[in-house]
């Protein structure tokens, strides 16, 4: 009894690890500056918990796709409060999809029937991190945030401003920017 006991339980650690070297928990988490942004986003302003980002990505998507014919492959977040210091219910955020490939005149339209903006092309703090599932947002969440306040604290960057989470789907990959802000 106690030889399956002791199998099953190197079985389950066996299965942990494998998920998570699967799902990114060895991969090496490069922090730096460089200007990125210019992006289309179109999204809806939420307030409440984080963890609503996934239904509000989905809801973006399918709108710009049944009602637009608009497929995208880019989903993000951009979160302006530290859930570590504001109640999950007044966290504030912007959720949806990056659009590509569209001339003025059909971001114009789009303009006029939902919240659309132009990512700020700046300099920020950015990472990278793989993406193959909810889990590895999960992961990211623990590897990537505290590289990104280590690296802020040791050159001397403001921990204010929002930070973008990009989940590129195609290249299999979710992006994070912190921005930049002068004090």
């Amino acid at each position: 009894m106690l030889k399956i006991i002791l199998v099953v339980i190197v079985v389950l650690i066996a299965i942990v690890v494998i998920i998570y070297i699967y799902y990114g928990g060895l991969s090496k988490v490069e922090v730096k500056e460089e200007i990125q942004g210019g992006e289309v986003l179109v999204y809806e302003e939420v307030i409440g918990d984080y963890a609503q980002t996934g239904k509000y990505t989905d809801k973006v998507y399918y709108k710009l796709l049944n009602n637009e014919g608009i497929s995208t492959t880019k989903g993000f977040g951009v979160f302006y409060d530290n859930p570590q210091q504001v109640e999950k219910s007044k966290l504030r955020s912007e959720i949806g999809c990056i659009v590509e490939g569209l001339n003025s005149t059909q971001i114009a339209d789009l303009a006029g029937k939902y919240k659309v903006r132009t990512y700020s092309k700046v300099n920020y703090v950015t990472a990278e991190f793989p993406f193959k599932g909810h889990m590895s947002i999960m992961l990211g969440l623990m590897k990537v945030y505290s590289q990104i306040d280590k690296y802020i604290k040791e050159h001397g960057i403001s921990d204010k401003g929002a930070i973008m989470e990009i989940y590129d789907v195609p290249n299999k990959k979710i992006i994070y920017r912190k921005e930049i802000v002068k004090e």
